[in-house]
């Protein structure tokens, strides 16, 4: 088993160490990351300046791009092999409801589906992150057991969301629907020094929505949340009623 590890954290974030690590007990691991943060690119590509790559001394490939970036250089050029699956993540944060819509962590593993290759999107839905390295033992058992599936959906990420809470106590697995976010404050205005206004977008969470199987609700009581995100966004439901709205030029 051919694994490649991603990110959107950076090389240097914890959360890909911990899933590096807990990935090598099951095969063969190249890590391809970002050379610095870039969450919320969602599945930006660098078009308009070339990409450059290093190699770190510890053998990771990294990549002045995005997420997206990173998964097209790793399959078709740096590594010289295909991966046989894909794992992003560990995130420093939530990846739940339309997160999943700007999120480059779920991108990366994105970008690898729509190539063909098997891809799980993993995220820490707390804020204490040097908590992850904690979390070893339980991700090589969860991963030993999705990376041995035979009949992986096509078209089809996984998104995972683990809860804030120590390992030893995670309740056990929900496979979930996508939760519904509204934030309050999106957008902060405020003068600089020299008195330019500025803006700075990221508001506080201001509530949660969704069925009963939401992904929010499995990590807020204690589960391991995991979402089938599917690359086809047609809502074929709505199919026959906008044919009959009779568009026409």
């Amino acid at each position: 088993m051919r694994i490649l590890c991603t990110n959107d954290d950076g090389y240097m974030a914890g959360g890909l160490g911990v899933l590096a690590e807990a990935a090598k007990t099951l095969g063969q691991v190249e890590i391809v990351a970002p050379d610095r943060e870039q969450s919320a690119t969602s599945h930006a590509l660098t078009i308009h300046r070339p990409l450059r790559s290093r190699r770190s001394s510890g053998g990771t490939f990294i990549v002045d791009g995005t997420p997206t970036d990173c998964v097209i250089m790793a399959v078709n050029e740096l590594l010289g092999f295909r991966p046989d699956f894909c794992l992003s993540g560990v995130n420093h944060g939530a990846n739940m409801g339309e997160d999943v819509l700007y999120s480059g962590t779920v991108a990366a593993a994105m970008e690898a589906t729509v190539i063909g290759i098997p891809s799980v999107a993993l995220s820490y839905t707390g804020d204490d992150f040097e908590s992850l390295e904690t979390w070893g033992p339980l991700l090589r058992g969860f991963l030993e057991q999705i990376l041995a599936q035979d009949a992986f959906p096509t078209h089809t990420l996984l998104n995972v969301n683990l809860p804030s809470i120590p390992p030893q106590e995670v309740k056990g697995v929900r496979v979930t629907s996508l939760g519904r976010r509204r934030y309050a404050d999106s957008i902060t205005k405020a003068l600089d020094p020299k008195g330019r206004e500025y803006f700075w977008i990221g508001g506080d969470i201001s509530t949660w929505a969704g069925a009963e199987d939401a992904d929010y609700r499995a990590v807020k009581e204690g589960f391991i949340s995991v979402t089938p995100l599917h690359l086809d966004l047609t809502n074929y439901k709505l199919l026959e009623e906008i044919r009959g709205w009779d568009l026409a030029l």
